[in-house]
């Protein structure tokens, strides 16, 4: 391990192993995005890490600072982490119901910062409020997007959601067969 820190509030921390140099472009209360210099793929990545905050009014800063980041940004880019919000309806078992109003700023960010899904295998709720019967909340809040660059050098990047462990989010495994790039996005608030 070359290099270890968090962001400004110690919310998200950050491993880099030695073979790559790390500079970090943005560092708010609810993200991170660090520069990568990958020497084995003579590359660079663009990696930002997201804990957002539960307010939907909190959040609004955080889509301005995607926003801002985007412009910025001509490389390889993989945005990741708990956004602690789903994108549709389909994404949340139990609760109350999602209307669109719950979901639209974070969709319009995604879909202004041309950032596409990336797809997934494991459970399709990565969180769980831990109640059982009536009271129980199962959400897809974490998630990781990827930009048409990182799409190209990463044509067949997999994430995994791993099982819950110690926290109320599963954590997002995400690899690439030829880089040996895994990065582990887990929220350890316990429920």
């Amino acid at each position: 391990m070359k290099t270890a820190g968090t962001n400004c509030n110690g919310k998200i921390w950050f491993f880099v192993n030695e073979d790559t140099d790390m500079k970090i472009i943005s560092d708010t209360p609810q993200e991170i995005t660090l520069n990568l210099f990958i020497h084995e793929e003579n590359r660079f990545l663009v990696t930002t890490m997201v804990y957002a905050k539960c307010d939907d009014t909190e959040r609004l800063q955080l889509w301005d600072s995607i926003y801002q980041l985007v412009g910025n940004i001509d490389a390889p880019w993989l945005v990741g982490g708990d956004f602690n919000v789903v994108l549709n309806g389909d994404e949340k078992i139990g609760g109350n119901l999602v209307i669109p109003q719950d979901y639209e700023d974070f969709a319009f960010c995604i879909n202004s910062c041309e950032t596409v899904d990336a797809d997934f295998k494991g459970s399709p709720f990565t969180w769980w409020n831990g109640r059982a019967g009536d009271d129980c909340i199962f959400e897809r809040l974490d998630r990781v997007f990827t930009n048409s660059h990182l799409q190209q050098w990463f044509s067949n990047i997999k994430v995994e959601h791993l099982a819950r462990t110690g926290s109320d989010h599963a954590p997002l495994l995400i690899t690439h067969s030829s880089l040996l790039l895994e990065l582990r996005l887990q929220n350890f608030q316990t429920f």
